[in-house]
């Protein structure tokens, strides 16, 4: 097992890691909206969700893989009714890729973020 740190994502705010690397697959922790520097992008569910995409890419990046061999992501709406958005920038981000994908309407999320994604993906 390999603990993943990427410089360029932000730090993980509790007792967890980035993202683990063990049997040739990447596991991320969830990505919530946050920048490399940690400042919390509290704006809507674009900006988001695409900040949320690139945290990801970045630590998949970090730990030898990609949004390109994603196998699952799994997608936290604190609102459901912001589905259709976050599905219209998750496409525009994973291109032709389609990923095994679940996704979940929730009470809540940290720092009241409005989404939350984590993804496995083959290193």
């Amino acid at each position: 097992m390999k603990i993943v740190s990427a410089k360029t994502a932000p730090e993980a705010i509790g007792p967890y890691s980035q993202a683990v690397i063990a049997n040739g697959f990447i596991f991320t922790s969830g990505q919530i909206a946050l920048t490399s520097d940690g400042k919390f992008l509290d704006e809507d569910i674009k900006v988001q969700t695409e900040q949320v995409l690139k945290n990801l890419s970045e630590i998949l990046i970090s730990g030898g893989s990609s949004l390109e061999k994603v196998v699952k992501t799994t997608i936290f709406l604190a609102d459901i009714n912001d589905f259709a958005t976050v599905n219209e920038i998750y496409a525009k981000v994973f291109g032709r890729h389609k990923p095994a994908r679940s996704t979940v309407g929730v009470k809540s999320l940290p720092k009241n973020a409005k989404v939350e994604i984590e993804a496995v993906a083959i290193v």
